[in-house]
């Protein structure tokens, strides 16, 4: 008897496997039942890959835009003598010409007063060449009694005529095509090419000559050196119109333009003023 009191003590504690006797537990082992059911049946959730991992998407190549380029600021071109003569025929030079260079050139270093004695004056000029006079022409006509003052000349060391060209090859075309004009006087090569300062020194020094053709270089170191006296010089003509193979002038040139001017200031300017000396522009 004891044993079956033992026995239903064991049931109604739930022993031995059998079915509980509190409904309550019943219903706490369902759930638990359920629950297990339920993550049994849903699937482990993967974890988000990062951005990195994700698929490559396809991708097309986009033809590169072009570089808008700045616009270029453009350099102001110089305008170039056939650039000017293109349009216009050229015209002769005039004493406003060289007046006007002499004062605009000379303006930056000098006072209002040293200005007015560089002023080359309008009764020191001769008639200006019209491009119509070959150069013999031209100097019968600003020099009729040409003849008479060369056998007045007896004074080494001086001239009576000089003409001032821009090189060499053309002191000596114009040599040559004065010779309608210039007779039997001695005329002298006046610039440095193949011609040594001390052989136009010693020409000089040794007889009388009558004109002189060359550079105003050349001129220039002469007076400076005391070989050339402009006491007796009574006329001074520039090769003003002709141009070289760039279409440039005597005065375009600008180591000729600036030894022109000094070559004016250092005594003919003064020699004008006083009116022992006339200009001609060729």
């Amino acid at each position: 008897m004891a044993d079956a009191l033992g026995d239903e003590w064991w049931k109604s504690e739930g022993g031995g496997g059998g079915r509980s006797a509190d409904p309550s537990d019943d219903e706490e082992m369902g759930k638990d039942t359920k629950i297990l059911e339920m993550m049994q049946q849903e699937p482990t959730p993967v974890p988000a890959s990062p951005k990195n991992d994700e698929q490559p998407k396809e991708c097309f190549l986009l033809p590169a835009k072009e570089k808008e380029e700045a616009p270029k600021t453009k350099r102001r071109r110089k305008k170039k003598i056939s650039d000017v003569l293109a349009k216009s025929e050229p015209k002769p030079g005039v004493p406003e010409d060289l007046q006007k260079l002499v004062m605009d050139q000379l303006s930056l270093k000098r006072s209002l007063i040293e200005l007015e004695e560089l002023k080359l004056p309008d009764s020191c000029f001769l008639p200006a060449n019209d491009l119509s006079h070959s150069f013999s022409s031209y100097l019968k006509q600003i020099c009729p009694k040409w003849a008479k003052l060369r056998k007045n000349h007896k004074e080494k060391k001086s001239l009576v005529m000089l003409i001032i060209c821009s090189s060499a090859l053309r002191a000596l075309e114009l040599i040559r095509s004065m010779t309608a004009f210039k007779g039997d006087c001695k005329v002298l090569k006046l610039f440095a090419k193949h011609i040594k300062i001390q052989e136009q020194v010693k020409l000089l020094e040794k007889g009388v000559v009558h004109l002189g053709v060359g550079t105003p270089g050349r001129i220039k170191a002469l007076i400076q050196q005391d070989v050339l006296n402009l006491n007796s010089l009574k006329y001074l003509v520039f090769d003003w119109n002709w141009r070289d193979q760039k279409l440039r002038r005597l005065m375009d040139i600008p180591e000729i333009r600036k030894e022109v001017l000094e070559l004016l200031e250092m005594k003919l300017i003064s020699l004008c003023r006083a009116e022992s000396l006339k200009l001609g522009l060729f």
